[in-house]
């Protein structure tokens, strides 16, 4: 912790990209009827991107950012429970859909694992990269099952190094896409959002917020609702439900692909 202290070359750096990117602001981009809005937060991404591969970064800067980032995501879990207690009333009305939401998490399963298995042809990594969105509860789980060197492991990590890169970034453009396209309510966008990672939840509520800024109090209040019932109770339906799904599910495509193969082979 004190090298992570000492390290003014990293403190500036940070310093340095919150300066220019809230120089830049939120730009908003009209497109027909619906706006997207670009967040500082995704410029700094983008920003930090770009500085891992210059000289100012070294590894050692690289190992001390991770936990400040732990550190950030704290406060803004904070944040979001300070936030979700004026608006309890208005949480417990929306109970069902709440609790409902959870049911979207099972799109990774249903959506990427066919295509995964089916068109990509690829193998058991496709079962960590598709039982969850990845983030750090089901890096536990499947590192626990499977082992870190696994297939399963293996897949589980890209997901995990792919989201934390590019999940704020696509969440914030997302999010916008969505709430000036489509009818959807942007409260249940807010319920959307909160998929277990921090980074990507503030992403959206701050696309979010800026096109609906009259509803940024429930939009906050159900979004880290959300959130934190997503990080609490994911772990359990990762374990118990979407897992054992996800190896049901491959091993039905797996059978079915190789039929056709099969069938390929012998037309040929």
């Amino acid at each position: 912790m004190m090298d992570l202290i000492k390290d003014w070359r990293l403190h500036l750096l940070v310093l340095g990209v919150v300066l220019i990117t809230e120089a830049i602001g939120t730009i908003r981009i009209e497109i027909g009827p619906g706006v997207i809005m670009l967040l500082p937060m995704l410029f700094a991404i983008v920003i930090g991107l770009l500085l891992f591969f210059t000289p100012l970064v070294k590894e050692k800067q690289s190992k001390h950012a991770e936990p400040i980032i732990t550190l950030s995501v704290t406060l803004l879990i904070a944040k979001i429970g300070v936030t979700i207690g004026p608006g309890l009333t208005d949480l417990i009305a929306a109970g069902p859909a709440l609790l409902l939401q959870e049911v979207g998490n099972f799109g990774t399963i249903f959506l990427a694992l066919p295509i995964a298995v089916l068109l990509f042809n690829m193998k058991r990594e496709a079962i960590g990269m598709t039982h969850s969105v990845g983030r750090e509860p089901n890096l536990g789980l499947i590192y626990d099952k499977y082992g870190f060197e696994s297939p399963e492991g293996k897949g589980v990590t890209t997901v995990y190094i792919f989201g934390t890169v590019f999940g704020a970034m696509f969440y914030g453009l997302i999010a916008g896409f969505l709430a000036s396209f489509t009818p959807l309510h942007p409260l249940s966008l807010a319920m959307a959002a909160g998929v277990g990672s921090g980074s990507m939840m503030a992403a959206a509520v701050g696309s979010l917020v800026g096109l609906y800024p009259e509803l940024e109090p429930q939009i906050v209040a159900f979004a880290g609702a959300s959130n934190l019932l997503t990080y609490s109770t994911g772990l359990f339906v990762s374990m118990f439900i979407a897992l054992p799904m996800t190896e049901k599910l491959y091993t039905i495509f797996k059978k079915w692909k190789g039929g056709e193969e099969k069938k390929n082979e012998k037309s040929a």
